[in-house]
């Protein structure tokens, strides 16, 4: 049977910037991305996505772009459990698992008619409980510690941690941490006490780290000499970091290699931030933070006292950068230059305080070939693609460009 995750379109666009380059279902919230999870609890071979056109080359349905037969079709924003994946399980053809009017998961017996099927004549079956649902960026966070713990659990059951290796290293709470093959550790510190830590394949701790759990430190990831992990952090594939971080999310190959603070916080993939980098994350008043919504085309309410950075895949942040409380970065955009930067940086914006202009395609695809080649990765016509329509689409957010 197929696994396809859908976009919700309701959702979708208040997940803006980070899934103007992904599918709602590839973001990465404890150890693993959505779609990860859902697919790792299904035992499904293999997962498609039902997102946005200009995004489906790199994230196709399936590998012949054909599906036939049976499939079970998942909302992609949300975050399964043991209970919700036995309902969806349970489900005959024909019907839809709903938590109040959302659309959680559909067990369609024709899959190439998914549209047609979603939009009318699904028998509904309510959830027992209510769901875990990322709807806004600041969700991604504020749920992180929970998926971290579900995550690891799904990933150690029945195995065994590979030895820790270094007689240097202080542990506490060594039962709630799990080492994958190939990890490097050296004189660090790591409690485990308040929540699991897990490091993944070929992870390199550097001397003076401290981790704290719950954390999820991915495949290839450097923790850099003496950074401290506060805790419900997330440190994506291939990832290096240094300095102080808390309660945050890098989603991969994105680079915060030198001291600065971090704080509740996601970034996307090919970001980097430059020595000294600091983000604001609460109020000098302690109101309630307002950030961009690219949904709303205008600043709204988070609810939340604390809320840091929001950057979209790409984005680059020059030594000494100044985020203030609350601050939204679009994709591809370079920042720059003394003081406080606006709240809301559009995507393709080249500049600070001084002032913005439009960070030009090409230009932005020279440095993008060299940042992914060092990666061993390339900029290729796919990614290409999707930064050209990218581009496009944000065009009205650039308000130097209509003067």
């Amino acid at each position: 049977m197929h696994l396809l995750l859908f976009d919700d379109p309701a959702i979708r666009p208040h997940l803006l910037p980070l899934t103007f380059t992904r599918p709602v279902a590839a973001l990465r919230c404890g150890i693993l991305t959505i779609a990860e999870k859902w697919q790792r609890r299904l035992a499904s071979p293999t997962v498609g996505y039902l997102t946005q056109p200009y995004l489906q080359a790199k994230f196709p349905v399936c590998a012949d772009g054909l599906v036939t037969g049976a499939a079970l079709v998942v909302n992609g924003a949300v975050c399964p459990d043991d209970l919700l994946v036995r309902q969806v399980l349970a489900l005959p053809p024909g019907h839809g698992l709903y938590c109040g009017e959302l659309l959680v998961a559909a067990h369609l017996a024709d899959a190439s008619q998914v549209v047609e099927l979603i939009q009318d004549g699904l028998v509904v079956r309510q959830a027992q409980e209510d769901v875990s649902v990322i709807d806004r960026p600041w969700q991604l966070f504020l749920r992180n510690g929970a998926e971290i713990r579900l995550d690891f659990a799904l990933l150690t059951a029945g195995r065994t941690s590979q030895p820790m290796g270094d007689a240097h290293t202080i542990v506490y709470g060594a039962e709630n941490i799990f080492i994958e093959e190939g990890v490097k550790i050296r004189a660090a510190v790591l409690n485990a006490e308040s929540g699991p830590i897990y490091l993944g394949k070929n992870v390199e701790v550097q001397e003076g780290a401290i981790l704290k759990g719950p954390l999820a430190v991915c495949e290839g990831a450097v923790l850099n000499a003496a950074v401290r992990l506060r805790g419900d952090n997330t440190i994506g594939p291939f990832c290096k970091v240094g300095g102080e971080i808390g309660n945050s999310i890098l989603m991969a190959y994105s680079n915060k290699g030198h001291d600065g603070y971090l704080g509740n916080s996601v970034i996307g993939e090919w970001c980097n931030l430059g020595a000294d980098t600091n983000t604001s994350n609460l109020k000098n008043n302690y109101a309630p933070v307002k950030v961009w919504s690219h949904a709303a085309h205008r600043f709204v309410d988070t609810g939340q006292t604390f809320c840091g950075l929001l950057m979209g895949d790409h984005s680059k942040a020059g030594i000494n950068t100044m985020f203030n409380t609350g601050t939204v970065v679009g994709v591809g955009a370079n920042i720059f230059g003394a003081g406080f930067p606006r709240q809301f940086i559009p995507s393709f914006s080249w500049g600070g305080t001084s002032g913005f202009e439009t960070f030009k395609l090409n230009k932005f695809a020279e440095v993008a070939e060299r940042v992914m080649g060092r990666r061993g990765l390339a900029y290729d016509e796919v990614e290409e693609g999707i930064m050209e329509e990218v581009f496009k689409q944000t065009a009205g957010d650039r308000v130097w460009e209509k003067v």
